[in-house]
């Protein structure tokens, strides 16, 4: 084989420039992949629901969502929760943009907090209607093999006992017909205590969130992990 002055073999240096210009683009797409493929690795909550869920007039980081997945990856489980609340939603509101949810998401979820029926509460509605919207939601995530982590409410006292005998069975009615996992009071330990709520007296603040991430943690957990 022929050599050059200075001991260069023909195109040498050409291939080594090849080779250097692979090898960053093979670091820059490694950049721009394996983040995205962690995070695809990471098991996915959807927290599906009204402004409880969405974090009303609450700071970054304080809503239900961030605190609920920094409590999950505290206890070592690699998990996101997507905010799917919307303030103001009621179960109607809450079927029909369902399927617009799931679609926009890039990974199915493993689990699907659904918590809806207050604003149906609070506004007086039909028990009857807001079951019937629930159970919905409830078929829809079955027929697409979603687990199911549901949110129970309880009809406030100056609605009458009337009406909270029809409103307050409902979620462990629809839990026991799709074998959904039952959180009977979303608000359970923060009820009646000023001090965990926003001004309005129904919001609970960052405190009161705590507390309901604290209550909800352990059966989403066990369905995460099935432990």
């Amino acid at each position: 084989m022929t050599r050059v002055a200075g001991g260069d073999i023909p195109g040498s240096r050409a291939n080594i420039r090849t080779m250097t210009l692979l090898r960053t683009a093979f670091a820059f797409f490694a950049l721009l992949v394996l983040p995205a493929a962690a995070q695809a690795a990471d098991k996915l909550v959807l927290a599906f629901g009204d402004s409880l869920t969405a974090g009303y007039r609450l700071p970054p980081g304080q809503g239900f969502v961030p605190q609920l997945e920094a409590a999950l990856r505290k206890a070592g489980i690699a998990a996101r929760v997507h905010n799917a609340g919307v303030s103001g939603d009621t179960t109607a509101q809450g079927k029909a943009r369902l399927a617009w949810v799931l679609a926009s998401l890039k990974q199915k979820p493993d689990v699907v907090i659904v918590e809806l029926g207050a604003n149906d509460m609070l506004r007086g509605l039909d028990p009857g209607r807001a079951e019937a919207n629930l159970d919905a939601i409830l078929a829809e995530l079955s027929k697409r093999r979603i687990k199911v982590l549901l949110a129970g409410m309880v009809a406030a006292p100056n609605l009458g006992p009337d009406y909270a005998r029809r409103f307050n069975p409902i979620y462990a009615r629809l839990a026991a017909k799709y074998r959904a996992t039952l959180y009977p009071f979303f608000l359970d330990g923060i009820v009646g205590d000023r001090s965990l709520h926003i001004g309005d007296a129904i919001h609970p603040n960052a405190k009161g969130v705590s507390v309901i991430v604290k209550g909800i943690a352990p059966p989403l957990r066990k369905l995460l992990t099935g432990q």
